[in-house]
């Protein structure tokens, strides 16, 4: 109990950090719901191929970026919309839902989940001893 503990810790605080510092690397601010967002985001991408050990890791990404859009755009409406913000906004950008989300980024997410899915297995067989998948790209 103790270990799962830890590990869904260490995964959370890993992605919720890099998600925060990404920001902040592209945009020179972010703000703290980023880290829940980036925390939620590496435990539900990371975790599908423990789910589905034989996804193949294509349909991990696509699922990936479905997943990271649909939290950025819950993360969105809540602090932007909701309690006014203004972490971001993507009303400028094309084929946006709300200003929260936009194709462009969804797209980048899903190339970008393949670093997550790395980093995730990585964690997860070098601090806790999980067997590495083995990866299929269709």
């Amino acid at each position: 109990m103790k270990i799962t503990f830890f590990k869904y810790l260490s995964l959370f605080l890993t992605g919720g950090m890099v998600y925060y510092f990404l920001e902040i690397f592209t945009r020179d601010y972010s703000h703290y719901s980023m880290i829940i967002c980036g925390g939620l985001c590496m435990i539900a991408c990371g975790g599908l191929n423990q789910m589905f050990p034989r996804m193949p890791i294509s349909l991990q990404m696509f699922l990936s970026a479905e997943i990271i859009t649909l939290l950025e755009f819950i993360t969105g409406v809540i602090v932007n919309l909701i309690f006014h913000v203004g972490v971001w906004d993507y009303s400028y950008l094309p084929y946006n839902v709300m200003g929260q989300i936009c194709l462009p980024y969804s797209v980048l997410w899903m190339f970008l989940s393949l670093i997550i899915i790395f980093v995730d297995d990585g964690i997860r067989h070098f601090l806790f001893g999980e067997e590495l998948p083995e990866y299929r790209l269709f």
